[in-house]
């Protein structure tokens, strides 16, 4: 197969938390001859693949570096503290910052809250991962602040969360390099902000052979409904008197 026989491909980097399949299944609905290849892949990492444009388009977290990239805002989740199931803050519906001073607050290397001053007592050192922080507070030996999607990526029965208020919370967004807004980026934004096909501000898509002709079709038969319905365009004139012909026609003249 030659070069210009490939067909042309997107690529989507995502970042771990973040659902796409709605919107992938959309694209493959109304693309289907443009494959969409998924890459998921740490925040950090997620920004430097388009950097590098080794992604077309990225679900990121904010913030981003708006000198390179153009970006969407999408949601902003809610933060949540993940907490063993016999805690006690699952005693009561939500959490404030002072109710975990007496708790080990896990702050992993891959933290995406960009906390300004951690809640509660730091721990000893910093997990790597959000995953390892996890495994700490399965095993009892502090508590954990995310976004609700990540706390649910990384579900344990053993575990439950609370929502915390007063808290640093993350932003989704949908970014792509400036200088590389393309179609197939126009198309997707299209998508994730719920366009139709046919929106005037989305690209519009090539009529399938045969519909053009078919519109025709359907707009001259209507015409020749509305036409014989008027008594036009039948090739007849006005009539003697008729309700379509010339309504002085017809009229005997007075005689003097």
């Amino acid at each position: 197969m030659t070069g210009s026989e490939v067909s042309p491909s997107f690529r989507l980097v995502y970042v771990p938390g973040v659902m796409p399949d709605k919107w992938v299944r959309i694209w493959n609905e109304r693309l289907p001859g443009v494959p969409l290849t998924l890459t998921q892949a740490q925040p950090g990492e997620a920004v430097e693949r388009l950097r590098d444009r080794d992604a077309d388009a990225g679900l990121v977290r904010m913030p981003v570096d708006r000198t390179v990239f153009s970006a969407i805002p999408l949601y902003t989740e809610q933060t949540v503290v993940v907490v063993p199931k016999d805690h006690l803050v699952t005693a009561v519906d939500e959490v404030s910052p002072e109710d975990l001073a007496d708790d080990i607050v896990l702050h992993p290397l891959d933290d995406v809250l960009g906390w300004d001053t951690l809640p509660g007592r730091p721990a000893l050192e910093r997990p790597a991962t959000t995953a390892d922080a996890v495994e700490l507070v399965a095993a009892g030996i502090g508590v954990l602040v995310v976004p609700l999607s990540l706390a649910r990526l990384h579900h344990r029965r053993d575990l439950t969360h609370r929502p915390l208020t007063d808290a640093p919370a993350s932003s989704v967004a949908l970014a792509w390099r400036e200088d590389a807004h393309t179609d197939q980026v126009e198309d997707f934004i299209g998508i994730v902000r719920g366009r139709t096909v046919n929106s005037t501000r989305g690209r519009k898509r090539p009529e399938p052979a045969g519909r053009d002709k078919e519109r025709r079709t359907g707009r001259d038969r209507a015409g020749n409904r509305r036409a014989a319905a008027t008594g036009k365009g039948s090739g007849r004139r006005g009539g003697t008197g008729g309700a379509t012909g010339n309504p002085r026609r017809g009229k005997p003249r007075r005689r003097s």
